[in-house]
Order: structure tokens, then sequence, then C-alpha cells
């Protein structure tokens, strides 16, 4: 009889125990899947290190174990690179020259930077060609120079030109992209060429040409890497991803400089191996913090620019967030 009760008392408490399974089960089903966000990167394509990390999928995967989707925009300058981080078309700026902040600044943005490279002066030069009667900086008084608005090279030019004892509006600036540069130039229709890398090792392996200065002494040229104010703020640890990523990504271009440029070339226009090499020994790739003490020379940059009358008003270099890893 007891056992018979017993097994009553389990045949009643089967139905409970089901009916108990299926609303956990329902339950589970009802709640929400977990969103995924997505980060959107822009870039141009001398962005060494974010086309490194695009091409290897390596950001890619780092990114998705964070429940984190990337979708890539690619810009032929910095410049309309920050304008598209401004209005919120991008989320995270690739590398851009030290000089595109300010302007972007000019323009009431409000931006956040979360990583620079440590100084590469040589990674940009003043080119003649090899049978131009330019011989100093001075002879540039007058002549036709190309080069890219609001690029570092265009300080540069500007820093030369000061050095020189000349102002901007001594010379005659034709505003080109790289590749119209590389044109004009090869093309005598300018008398000389501001430019960096990789175009620079590009027309001196190509071409015969001479250098009349590189930044040496000149202008420093740092690349920083740059989000939006509110994305800085919302976002601190998808910012610590991609900035590991870039050091480890910097570390490995250093380390494996073949390899490097073999991936690279490609994505340059088809670059030989050793012109590619050759631009990035001159390119220091050491991803760094940024602190407020190491924005003066922005500030001298930024003067410049002002006093030359290429910026609209006065900016303050420091009047700018900064993320820290």
């Amino acid at each position: 009889m007891s056992k018979l009760i017993k097994h009553s008392g389990a045949l009643l408490r089967r139905p409970a125990l089901a009916s108990l399974v299926a609303v956990l089960v329902l339950s589970t089903l009802a709640l929400p899947a977990q969103a995924r966000e997505t980060l959107r990167i822009g870039y141009q394509k001398s962005s060494t290190l974010i086309t490194l990390l695009k091409t290897q999928g390596k950001l890619d995967k780092a990114l998705a174990e964070a429940n984190i989707d990337v979708s890539w925009h690619e810009f032929p300058s910095g410049l309309p690179l920050l304008e598209a981080l401004n209005v919120g078309n991008v989320d995270v700026s690739a590398d851009v020259a030290d000089t595109v902040p300010f302007f972007a600044q000019a323009a009431q943005a409000r931006l956040t930077y979360f990583a620079q490279e440590a100084p590469s002066p040589s990674a940009q030069a003043i080119v003649v060609r090899q049978d131009s009667p330019l011989r100093q900086l001075a002879d540039l008084k007058g002549k036709k120079v190309a080069v890219t608005k609001a690029a570092g090279a265009h300080y540069l030019l500007i820093a030369a030109l000061d050095k020189a004892g000349l102002k901007f509006s001594d010379i005659q600036p034709a505003y080109l992209s790289p590749a119209d540069g590389r044109a004009a130039f090869e093309n005598q229709k300018v008398d000389a060429w501001v430019t960096w890398e990789p175009f620079l090792s590009g027309v001196q392996r190509q071409l015969p040409t001479r250098t009349l200065a590189d930044g040496s002494g000149l202008a420093s040229y740092k690349r920083y890497y740059l989000t939006g104010t509110a994305y800085a703020k919302a976002h601190p640890e998808v910012l610590k991803l991609v900035y590991e990523q870039l050091q480890e990504a910097g570390t490995w271009v250093k380390n494996h400089p073949r390899d490097a440029a073999q991936v690279l070339g490609p994505l340059w226009g088809n670059l030989d191996v050793e012109t590619v090499e050759a631009a990035n020994t001159h390119r220091s790739y050491q991803v760094q913090p940024v602190t407020a003490d190491q924005l003066s020379e922005q500030q001298k940059i930024a003067n410049a620019f002002f006093a030359a009358g290429l910026l609209p008003n006065a900016v303050n270099a420091q009047d700018v967030e900064i993320w820290k890893p």
C-alpha cells in the first residue's frame, strides 16, 4: 500500500515539474538576445596599422569576442575623415597627421585623443627633380609647390619656408591629393612636391629626385588616433581593445618588415616590397598614450597656420579630451 502511495505521489509531482520546466524555457526564450554593437572605423590608405589590422582580421576577431562588429570606412585624406567623426558618421579615426585635429577643432568638433605614434620626422619631405635649378629652401620663392591641404606636409612646408626667411604667401601653393601631386610633379607642372610616406619613398625610388628638406629639426610629424568625446565616455572598454591591438600591430611591423611590406604593398597601389620597406623605416609605429603636456607642438602648428591665414580662427590645442589607457 505504501509503495502505491509513493508511486501516486511521484505521478502527481511529474506534471507540476513539467509545468515548471515549461515556464522556465518560455521565460528564457522571452529574454531579448544581447544586442551586438558595431564600431565604425574611418581610415585612409596610409593608415598603416589600422590597415594591417583590417587586412589580417585581428581587430575584428578581438572585438567579436566582446560582442562587437566592425564596419570600415575609407576616406581620401584626414580632414574629411575627422569631419565624418565630428558629425557622428564614424566612431573612431585611424591615424591622422598632427595638423588635422585643430582644423577639426576650428570647426567646433568635440574630439578625444586616444593614442599617438611617436615622432617620425623623416617620413615627410620636400622634393625636387634631380635636374631642378632649386638647390636650397630659399629658392622656392615664387615657385609652384604641390602640397596636400591640412596634411602634415603642409606644416612642413610652412616651417621650411620660415626657416628660409620666406612667408607662405611667397610661393604658389598647388593644393593636390598625393596621387595628383605625384602626377603634377612627374609631368613637371610644379617645381616641388611636399609629401609623406609611402608616397615619398615611391617617388624617390622611381624618379630622379633630390630632397631639399625633410622634417628633421622642422616638424616632428606625429600621427594621432581620435574618437568623438561622447563615444570615448560611453565605450572606454572598446578603446582599450583598439589601443592594445594598435600597439601589437606597431611592434609586428617593426619586427617583421618584409612580411608587413608584402601585406601593405598591394594595399598601397601595388608598391614593390622594397619601396614599402623603405617607407616603413621612416615611421616609428610606436603607439603611445597622449598627455596634455605633449600638445605643445600642436599649439605651435595651429599658431603657424593661423598666422599664415590658413586657419579661420585661433585654436587652443589643449581644448580637447584625452583618453587614458
